[in-house]
């Protein structure tokens, strides 16, 4: 990919169309979780993926895939830049919205420019020359995560899966994002999540964050659209 392409397909997923992207860093504090699929989640975009999510005071949720590399090297992707040419470092599909656009995920100790935070050191930005000046670095993907797509709920239509049973939902950290195998993530959230669900039934405290979206209306149809949180110009 040229890094004219690479510019034109930057995108902030914490926005949608009608909101300034000033207003909603100001108003998008780090309420990210993971999103856990269920076993019996038969979905083919979702069947075993951990979801980084977050929900913004406007719109619906949205968020992207952590576990799921594709077979594309970042060096496909971002040609010019020779930091990544013997690097094996991978795009990953983020989700099943915009699958042409590229999203980035970012660790770092203040907010970069243009950015959404997540967590607490964790943010999604949409700054080309932050990302570039990252890429140029000795260690170029360090606390960088790139993805293809995003996954994307209409107001209340998550609300609505979550209460039919397909997923759980568990606290988000940046170590899981960054540093964990991602064929390992599912597994071991999934058996964190399970066990939880069980020590709930038997009378335990629940650790599990099903209800961190309740405050917003469960939906009364399945069939509701998409809406994408930006316009992405290269879909």
């Amino acid at each position: 990919m040229s890094s004219r392409l690479f510019a034109t397909c930057v995108a902030l997923l914490a926005l949608s169309p009608a909101v300034p992207l000033r207003a909603a860093a100001a108003e998008s504090p780090a309420n990210g979780v993971f999103l856990v699929a269920k076993r019996d989640l038969l979905d083919p975009n979702f069947r075993e993926a951990v979801v980084l999510v977050t929900h913004p005071q406007r719109g619906g949720p949205w968020g992207v895939i952590i576990n799921r590399p594709l077979d594309h090297r970042l060096s496909e992707v971002f040609e010019e830049h020779e930091t990544l040419k013997r690097r094996k470092d991978v795009l990953f599909f983020g989700g099943p919205v915009a699958r042409e656009g590229l999203v980035f995920l970012v660790r770092a100790a203040k907010p970069p420019p243009r950015s959404v935070q997540v967590l607490q050191d964790v943010y999604f930005t949409s700054d080309p020359d932050w990302i570039d000046g990252l890429l140029k670095r000795p260690d170029p993907t360090r606390g960088l995560r790139v993805f293809a797509g995003y996954s994307g709920w209409a107001p209340g239509q998550l609300q609505s899966e979550i209460a039919r049973g397909g997923w759980y939902v568990l606290p988000a950290d940046a170590a899981t994002v960054f540093e964990k195998d991602p064929a390992r993530i599912w597994p071991e959230l999934i058996q964190r999540a399970t066990s939880k669900h069980t020590n709930t039934r038997e009378g335990g405290r629940a650790e599990g964050r099903e209800g961190e979206f309740s405050h917003l209306p469960i939906s009364r149809s399945d069939d509701l659209p998409i809406c994408p949180p930006l316009e992405w110009p290269c879909g």
